[in-house]
């Protein structure tokens, strides 16, 4: 009895230690480019300002350009406590501009030739101090609500973010094929996301294995139909910016076709987990219930969560695009264009390849939650 309650403890705490033991490694690992930056002989810190001048900003209509003359206060950095002036250009674009009004914190890039300020200039807005509390409240809530398991909800999602900073993108910028480098970190992650949740028992293992077989699912269907439909990488935001920065050789198309299922992988790992935790609750109330007994519960569980989970990915995926959608109503263009326009299909081979692999990770969730819940009733 000791033995099995030992046994237990470790199946429900080693995830935890794993985590925690990844994400010390994890902070530890350089991604390789904390030395390139632009601009080395100047310095990025943080600034208050304090006066601006407009005078010489040209508004015509919703175009400003021009530049704003910022008196700020340097408040990082070996200049920290200068006065001195800021030039924030601007280009006309409303998505790239932007004004400043004083006390506004701002970040500044001060290029230096020693210890003499050669010149300042405005980059963006300080929103490191909102975003840590828009963080910190979401910590909050999840702990008050959540209670212990929040706590590795939080664990997943700390380790999530540092895998894909510190192992997914150094490795795409070094050529590293993006679609087995993707599904093995997927793999890793599912692997340990779900034994937060489970501990690593046969639940785990059913979760996992119906997840993984959904997710490359996703990826080969994702390749098939990028192919076919003849979309360049480059439809990605920002793409382009890497092969002119002197990474020609990455292939753009590759990782665009990761990120199908990477962008999928999240919702289906969660129908994975609500269907084995069904299939286990149902074997656990009737232990005398068949593995294909158990395995149609887990279909009918499954059934009822796909059309929700299948209208959350078409939300999530169109809700960056509502301005694109109202250009093309307000300038009276065709389905048939809309349809075709390579922006809209990129989205469409989101949205419904990652739609087909919840539909089939259900099924073989289903099968293998079904089996290896009723497992030990067989031997």
């Amino acid at each position: 009895m000791r033995k099995r309650i030992s046994t237990e403890v470790l199946r429900h705490w080693a995830p935890v230690a794993v985590c925690l033991l990844m994400i010390l490694v994890l902070l530890a690992v350089p991604t390789g480019y904390e030395g390139a930056a632009l601009y080395q002989e100047a310095e990025r810190c943080s600034a208050r300002v304090l006066e601006v001048d407009n005078s010489t900003i040209l508004d015509t209509g919703l175009v400003r350009s021009g530049e704003q003359r910022c008196t700020v206060e340097l408040l990082t950095g070996a200049f920290r406590g200068e006065i001195v002036t800021a030039v924030n250009m601007l280009n006309g674009s409303l998505e790239q501009d932007k004004i400043f009004t004083p006390g506004d914190r701002a970040l500044v890039v001060v290029s230096h030739d020693g210890d003499e300020i050669t010149n300042v200039t405005m980059s963006d807005h300080d929103r490191l101090g909102w975003e840590a509390v828009m963080a910190a409240l979401f910590a909050l809530f999840l702990l008050l609500f959540a209670g212990p398991a929040g706590i590795r909800a939080i664990l997943s999602f700390v380790v999530t973010v540092l895998a894909i900073w510190k192992v997914l993108i150094p490795l795409y910028l070094r050529g590293a094929d993006p679609i087995w480098l993707g599904l093995a970190l997927t793999l890793v992650l599912t692997v340990l996301i779900i034994a937060l949740v489970y501990g690593f028992d046969r639940r785990c293992a059913a979760a996992v294995s119906g997840s993984f077989l959904g997710i490359l699912v996703t990826a080969l269907l994702g390749i098939f139909f990028t192919q076919r439909l003849q979309i360049h990488g480059a439809v990605m935001a920002y793409s382009e910016s890497l092969l002119y920065s002197g990474y020609q050789h990455l292939d753009l198309t590759r990782i665009f076709m990761a990120s199908i299922f990477l962008g999928a992988s999240g919702a289906v790992m969660d129908l994975s987990v609500d269907i084995t935790s069904a299939v286990w609750e149902v074997v656990e109330k009737r232990p005398d219930l068949s593995w294909r007994a158990a395995v149609r519960s887990g279909v009918n569980v499954g059934r009822a969560a796909m059309g929700t989970m299948t209208t959350t990915l078409l939300f999530a995926y169109s809700g960056g695009y509502v301005a694109l959608l109202m250009v093309f109503m307000a300038q009276g263009t065709p389905i048939s264009h809309i349809l075709n326009y390579k922006y809209v299909a990129a989205e469409l081979v989101h949205t419904i390849l990652g739609s087909f692999g919840l539909v089939s990770v259900a099924p073989f969730t289903a099968l293998c939650a079904g089996f290896l819940a009723t497992r030990k009733k067989r031997q």
